[in-house]
């Protein structure tokens, strides 16, 4: 019974996957998302455990995914479409968490130290009827107080501090920490959005498979192999359409390259076989 449910409700998808693609409208898109958000929640689950970021961010962030990849999807070419959507949903999340990932890149060694430091402190606050001191929850843990100092230390720096933190002067004024930030830094940041802009503004002027090649293989982390098999073409295809990309990349970025700065892009990559 459930197999048949389930088997309708890829046809019914398909169907109005084919529907959306002659006439799209926000409705049937909304559709489409509320049917496949199983794929979402998937992913979502796949990824809570290995951030800080909660479920409901990450299905956010993965429903983004599945939007561009219901955008994007060709019926005609014989796709299942949960594995299309997929490598869609997994990029954004990865994106989104490569985003927000801390600068400061604690060893996993003191990230386990202070997991297990949160158990050890709550039992032995139940035995000593008063919070342990450093010492005794070093020796607990069987590291040296000097060692507990610096896992301690380690996780205090890691919190990000607002620019909109204030400070107090001398004269009793107050301000905040982005008042001290040399203007060059705000500068550097508006380059990095301008170069993100036109750097996507080139890639829709691409062919439409060669943009998706393009976007599998450096946006979404897939290896040419994996984007020949999600594509349904050749790895040698993959390979001949990124140079292609590529070239046509940055004959369209030379304008503004000089007054941006932009970033060389990469040489393309050797076909990978999983």
């Amino acid at each position: 019974m459930l197999a048949n449910s389930t088997f309708e409700l890829k046809n019914e998808s398909l169907e109005l996957l084919q529907d959306y693609q002659r006439h799209s409208t926000t409705a049937k898109r909304n559709q489409l998302v509320q049917m496949n958000l199983g794929l979402v929640r998937k992913e979502a689950h796949r990824w809570v455990g290995q951030c800080t970021e909660s479920f409901d961010d990450l299905l956010q962030v993965g429903s983004i995914g599945l939007i561009r990849a219901i955008e994007r999807f060709e019926p005609t070419k014989g796709h299942a479409f949960s594995s299309f959507a997929v490598p869609y949903i997994r990029g954004e999340i990865q994106h989104y968490l490569r985003d927000k990932s801390p600068q400061v890149r604690i060893p996993r060694r003191w990230q386990e130290l202070q997991r297990q430091a949160m158990s050890v402190s709550k039992d032995m606050r139940s035995q000593l009827n008063r919070s342990p001191v450093d010492g005794e929850l070093a020796e607990a843990l069987g590291i040296s107080p000097e060692e507990w100092q610096d896992v301690k230390l380690s996780v205090y720096n890691r919190a990000l501090v607002s620019l909109d933190a204030p400070i107090q002067s001398d004269e009793n004024e107050t301000g905040s920490i982005g008042d001290l930030l040399p203007d060059r830094q705000y500068r550097s940041f508006q380059l990095a959005q301008d170069d993100r802009i036109r750097v996507q503004a080139a890639l829709d002027k691409l062919e439409k498979r060669t943009s998706e090649v393009i976007e599998f293989v450096f946006f979404h982390d897939l290896t040419q192999k994996e984007t020949a098999d999600l594509l349904g073409i050749s790895a040698v295809t993959v390979s001949r359409q990124v140079k292609k990309g590529l070239t046509a990349l940055r004959d369209l970025l030379a304008g503004t390259e000089e007054d941006t700065k932009l970033a060389p892009l990469p040489a393309p990559a050797p076909v990978a076989h999983r």
